[in-house]
C-alpha cells in the first residue's frame, strides 16, 4: 500500500521514468513471448528456439539495468533523517523501491500478454490479416503457465537487482589510531578522527580579527571563483553547513573533502579494461581467421563463429569497465595546465561522479560499437532485419540511453546541495551552465573516437 502511495504521488518526470521501464519490460516480455510461439510452430527444431531465447538475454539485461538506474533516483522511496522512527528505515524503503519497481515491470509484461495474445487471434480475431500468425502460433493453444514464467524473468530479475544494489550497508568501522587522548612530547598527541575543513584557516583568521577588533561582528570571507570550483563535487550526500560561535553559517564548510579515504580510485581498473578489450578483438579475430560457419545470427544477419560473440561479450565488458576510469582522466586532464575557474569546476565533478557516470557512459559506447559491428555481418542476399530484431536492438540502444540520461538525473541529483552553495556564494549562473558543457563536450571528444575506433577494429576481421 505504501508502494501504491508513493508510486501515485511521484513527480510526472518519475512516472515518466516508471512508465520507460513499463515498455522495456514490455517490449522484453514480448521478445520471449516470441520465443515460446517459435517454440510451438517449430517443435521439431528445439536448437533453433533456445538460441533464439539465448539472443532475448541482451534486452532483459538492459531492460533489468535500467530500472535500476531509475530506483536509484526515485526521491519517493530514498532514506531520509526522521523516517526510522515510523518504522520506515533504509531496510523498509528498500523493500518499497523493490515493489515499485515490481509494479512497473509487471505492468509491462501484462501489456506484453495482451499484445501478444491480440496478434494470435485470441482476443479480438486475427489481426492484420494473419501476418503474425506463422511464428506466433495462432492454431496452437497458449501454454499458460510457459508463458507466465518467461513474462515473471523481468520483475523478477528486476526486483532483485534493486534489492541488492539499495540494501543497507553497515557504517564502516572507524579506523585503527583514528583518535587518542593524552599528552605527547609538545602538548596534546592525540590524533583527530576526522580531516581539516577546506575553509578552517579563513575562519581561523576571521576569528583573529574579530578578537582583535573586540566585536563579535559577522565573519566577513571572500572566495575566488578558483576556491569554490575547488570544492564544488566534494560536498557529501546530506552535509549540513557547518556554523560559527557567534551563530552565522559558515559557507566554507560546504566545500570541505569527504573524509571518505576507502573511495577506490577509478583509474586502477583502467588498465584491465583495455587488456579485457583487447582480449575480446585478438578472440574475434581469431575465430573468424580459424573457423568458418558457426553460430547463426538473427533477422537475416549472416552466420558467424562462435568466437566472434565471445569476443563482442569481451569488449563490451572492457568498455563499459574503462568508463569510469577514462571519465575520471578526462577531469583530470580538465584540471591540468593552470585551470580556470569554468575547468577547475568542471574536472572536479567528472572526478567525482566518475563511478556514477563513466559505467553507463562505457555501456553506451559499447551498444554503438557492437551495432556498427553487427552492420558488416548483414548479408545483403537475404531479407533485411526482421521485426523482432529491430525491436530488440531497439531495446537495448533505448535502455542504455536512457539509463545514462537517468545517471546524469541521479549525479544533478547528488550535486544539488553543492550547486546550492555555490549560488548562495555567489556563483554566476553562466559559470555552472558553461562548466556542464564543457563536461559534456569533452566527454563527447573522447568517447566518440573510442568508440569509432573499437568498432572498426572489431568490423574489419568481419568484412566480406
Amino acid at each position: 500500500m505504501l508502494a501504491l502511495r508513493l508510486t501515485r504521488a511521484a513527480h510526472p518526470a518519475v512516472q515518466l521514468r516508471r512508465l520507460l521501464v513499463s515498455a522495456a519490460s514490455a517490449g522484453t516480455g514480448f521478445l520471449l513471448l516470441c520465443t515460446l510461439g517459435h517454440a510451438m510452430s517449430n517443435p521439431a527444431a528445439p536448437a533453433a528456439s533456445v538460441l533464439r531465447l539465448a539472443w532475448c538475454a541482451a534486452p532483459l539485461v538492459a531492460t533489468v539495468h535500467f530500472a535500476v538506474a531509475v530506483a536509484r533516483t526515485d526521491p519517493g522511496t530514498r532514506p531520509r533523517s526522521g523516517l526510522s522512527a515510523i518504522g520506515l528505515g533504509p531496510a523498509r524503503m528498500m523493500a518499497v523501491s523493490a515493489t515499485t519497481t515490481a509494479l512497473s515491470t509487471v505492468l509491462g509484461s501484462m501489456l506484453a500478454l495482451l499484445f501478444f495474445l491480440h496478434l494470435r487471434g485470441d482476443i479480438t480475431g486475427m489481426p492484420f490479416d494473419g501476418a503474425a500468425a506463422a511464428f506466433l502460433a495462432a492454431g496452437t493453444p497458449l501454454p499458460l503457465p510457459a508463458a507466465l514464467t518467461l513474462l515473471a524473468l523481468v520483475p523478477a530479475a528486476a526486483c532483485l537487482s534493486v534489492a541488492l544494489v539499495l540494501r543497507p550497508r553497515d557504517p564502516r568501522p572507524a579506523p585503527r589510531g583514528g583518535t587518542r587522548t593524552g599528552l605527547g612530547r609538545f602538548g596534546p598527541a592525540g590524533r583527530a578522527g576526522t580531516r581539516e575543513t577546506f575553509g578552517a584557516y579563513g575562519r581561523f583568521g576571521s576569528r583573529a580579527r574579530r578578537t582583535a577588533h573586540g566585536g563579535p561582528g559577522r565573519a566577513t570571507a571572500t572566495a575566488d571563483a578558483g576556491t569554490l570550483a575547488a570544492g564544488t563535487a566534494l560536498l557529501p550526500d546530506g552535509e549540513s553547513t557547518a556554523q560559527e560561535p557567534d551563530g552565522t553559517a559558515d559557507p566554507f564548510s560546504a566545500l570541505t573533502p569527504p573524509a571518505d579515504t576507502d573511495r577506490p580510485d577509478p583509474t586502477a581498473v583502467l588498465p584491465w579494461s583495455i587488456a579485457v578489450v583487447a582480449a575480446g578483438l585478438a578472440a574475434e579475430a581469431y575465430a573468424v581467421r580459424t573457423t568458418t560457419g558457426g553460430l547463426a545470427m538473427p533477422g537475416g544477419l549472416a552466420a558467424g563463429p562462435v568466437g566472434v560473440l565471445v569476443g563482442w561479450v569481451l569488449t563490451a565488458v572492457g568498455l563499459a569497465l574503462a568508463g569510469p576510469g577514462l571519465t575520471h582522466l578526462c577531469g583530470r586532464l580538465l584540471q591540468a595546465v593552470h585551470p580556470g575557474a569554468v575547468r577547475l569546476l568542471a574536472g572536479r565533478v567528472l572526478m567525482e561522479e566518475s563511478a556514477r557516470i563513466g559505467r553507463p557512459l562505457g555501456i553506451v559506447c559499447a551498444v554503438a560499437s557492437a551495432a556498427y559491428a553487427m552492420a558488416a555481418l548483414q548479408d545483403p542476399d537475404t531479407a533485411p532485419l526482421g521485426p523482432l530484431t529491430a525491436l530488440g536492438y531497439c531495446l537495448v540502444a533505448g535502455c542504455a540511453l536512457a539509463t545514462l540520461l537517468t545517471a546524469a538525473v541521479e549525479t544533478r541529483q547528488a550535486r544539488a546541495a553543492t550547486t546550492a552553495a555555490l549560488l548562495r556564494l555567489g556563483a554566476p549562473n553562466t559559470m555552472l551552465r558553461g562548466a556542464a558543457a564543457l563536461r559534456a563536450g569533452v566527454l563527447l571528444a573522447v568517447f566518440g573516437p573510442l568508440t569509432v575506433l573499437v568498432a572498426e577494429l572489431a568490423a574489419r576481421p568481419l568484412g566480406r
